[in-house]
């Protein structure tokens, strides 16, 4: 069952640490950003002057045409119209500047967003094998749309948000104190409402949105378990239950969302109405003013003043609004940057040291000196041997170039985990791995690993055609060489059978092959990376029929000539031409030597030859 991230759940608030590792990315654009921000201040400067231009026309033009002063009508219509075309002209112009302002806050954030994007990708790359293993894949997919997603947010909609918003509130708020300062006294007293306001839907929002990241985490891990073992669920009939649990943590994820969808609802209008309340008080006593009530002159303020202040004061509680919405973005990036920054602060167990060696006459000689291995990350050097995460327990094993070793024994003797750490996909707690007599913490993994080529059981094919699989879209390698590994798998004929030949695109996964088929496909895709060089094979004929075996067999008998061979195969018989088995059992070496001399020694590999002989004699 999945269970929900904790991290996923983190609150996190401002951190000025995260905020200067998210404008790491910014500074490669900072002509975008500089334009950004200068774009965003003409915005700002332009956005009052509509509502001064709209007093300007009533106190100049309107006001006097109505009374019926002595001025010219034609004077004060001609004025008025040229008001009106400069108002105009200024919406063009702010429409300009707001699509430039867009633009550039668009491309900065996508350009972010990639790099941020990549770097979280090639981090992922380089991370041990044991990372995933302890990390769903929901989750780590999880990292690299949303959580990056969220970063993009705060970038286009939250910081750039904040320097413009800044901008207008102090443009408003100087121009309102200028217009009438008394007016602009008045309409400020809401605000100390709007921050309490703000502060408490704040705290409710943040929570509501705590909570929907982690059950929007579990909704994803759950839907990528289901799709990747589809197979299992259909196999056991299990789509209504499958259906029932997503269904439970679907609603669960409906629910946060309407909560904070609540909440926002609630947040809106308490904004809108303090705005009112503003407008209120500002209609209130300008009109006091206006008629000369208590003592006050009469025409203290104009009637366009009024209408100014009131546009005023409506435009200035928007940027503000927008402000919250800031902070949300904020903390949304917090949280997001805190799990993504997680990611790229990992350590990479499996690195190579600054003086890493290259083999360059690759003999193809595996030693495991006194080799004690677990995957368990706490398991170290000084763990007591009876402690039951060990997987290998002192392994000494000197496998000599070009000599094929079979390890056989039982489900979890540790055959997996010796070719696992031949191809340093784990480093050892104890002991050696050496190749050609140097230790492989000692070499470069590139050029290790370009000398191993490993035929897994369960083999994964990417999306495309069936020759970009073979060379995994490495365009180096020939269509020849192609060819003439599949000739010796024999997987020619059906690849030539399809309708594009080696084009035919392959489903994800290679759904549309047989576990035989993908076998063949493996095996060669191995043989064309590495011709010359060490071959592991791990269960490579486990599930296959007897006739793509033969197959397999009578292509490894070619290419096993001259190569160092490990081999493990569940089928003993698979494995009596080679020149050594290795018997394992419990992480220990109990046994080796050829077939004949195991079967004669009568020990534990004679028993597992007794015993898998009489099940296939019971199948019969």
């Amino acid at each position: 069952m999945t269970r929900p991230d904790q991290t996923d759940a983190y609150q996190k608030g401002f951190d000025a640490q995260l905020v200067r590792r998210i404008l790491h990315y910014v500074r490669p654009y900072l002509p975008l950003v500089i334009g950004g921000v200068l774009l965003a201040l003409l915005i700002s400067l332009a956005s009052p002057l509509f509502a001064l231009i709209q007093r300007h026309a009533i106190d100049a033009y309107l006001s006097p045409l109505a009374q019926g002063q002595a001025t010219s009508r034609d004077a004060l219509i001609s004025g008025l119209t040229t008001t009106a075309l400069a108002y105009m002209g200024l919406k063009v112009m702010e429409f300009a500047l707001q699509y430039g302002f867009i633009l550039t806050i668009g491309y900065l954030g996508q350009n972010v967003l990639r790099d941020i994007r990549a770097d979280v990708f090639s981090k992922l790359q380089r991370l041990h094998l044991a990372y995933f293993d302890q990390n769903p894949v929901g989750r780590l997919i999880t990292r690299v749309t949303s959580d990056v997603d969220a970063i993009n947010q705060f970038i286009t909609g939250g910081l750039v948000s904040l320097i413009q918003s800044t901008f207008i509130i102090v443009v408003y708020v100087v121009i309102m104190l200028t217009v009438n300062w008394r007016l602009a006294l008045i309409s400020f007293t809401v605000l100390p409402v709007l921050f309490l306001a703000t502060r408490f839907f704040q705290t409710r929002l943040r929570d509501s949105f705590r909570v929907t990241r982690t059950q929007q985490a579990i909704v994803n891990s759950k839907l990528n378990e289901n799709i990747t073992g589809m197979l299992t669920v259909q196999l056991f009939a299990r789509q209504k239950r499958s259906a029932l649990d997503f269904n439970l943590s679907n609603r669960a994820l409906l629910a946060a969302n309407e909560n904070s969808v609540k909440w926002f609802s609630l947040f809106m209008p308490v904004v809108a109405v303090l705005a009112q309340v503003a407008v209120a008080l500002i209609l209130y006593f300008a009109a006091r003013q206006i008629l000369g009530v208590d003592g006050v002159v009469a025409g203290a303020i104009t009637v366009g003043t009024l209408f100014a202040f009131v546009q005023l004061s409506q435009q200035l509680f928007q940027p503000i609004q927008d402000l919250a919405d800031v902070f949300n973005n904020l903390q949304a990036a917090m949280a997001s940057s805190e799990r993504i920054f997680g990611v790229l602060d990992t350590e990479e167990a499996i690195q190579d040291k600054p003086d890493a060696k290259t083999l360059p006459d690759f003999q193809g000689r595996v030693t495991f000196d006194k080799v004690w291995f677990a995957y368990d990350q706490d398991v170290t050097a000084t763990t007591p041997d009876t402690d039951d995460r060990w997987i290998l327990r002192g392994i000494d094993l000197d496998i000599q170039p070009g000599e094929s070793v079979a390890l056989v024994g039982a489900t979890g003797a540790g055959k997996t985990s010796v070719t696992a750490l031949v191809s340093r996909f784990y480093d050892v707690q104890r002991g050696a791995v050496k190749v050609d007599g140097v230790n492989v913490r000692d070499l470069q993994q590139h050029d290790l690993r370009k000398h191993v080529g490993v035929v897994l059981q369960d083999v994964f094919l990417f999306a495309g055609t069936i020759e970009s699989n073979l060379t995994l879209n490495n365009p180096a390698i020939p269509h020849e060489r192609v060819v003439e590994a599949c000739r010796y798998v024999g997987v020619h004929d059906y690849i030539l059978s399809l309708e594009h030949g080696y084009q035919t695109e392959v489903r994800e996964r290679g759904a549309t092959l047989s576990t035989g088929q993908k076998q063949l496909l493996a095996f060669a895709r191995a043989l064309i990376q590495n011709p010359d060089i060490l071959l592991v094979l791990d269960e490579a004929t486990a599930n296959v029929d007897t006739e793509t075996e033969l197959r397999i067999q009578a292509a490894l008998e070619r290419v096993m000539r001259g190569r160092t061979s490990i081999i493990i195969a569940h089928r003993l018989s698979t494995i009596e031409h080679c020149d050594r088995i290795v018997v394992m059992r419990k992480g220990r070496i109990v046994e080796q030597g050829s077939h004949r001399q195991l079967l004669d020694k009568g020990g534990y590999y004679a028993k597992l030859h007794r015993l898998q002989y009489a099940q296939g004699d019971a199948a019969d």
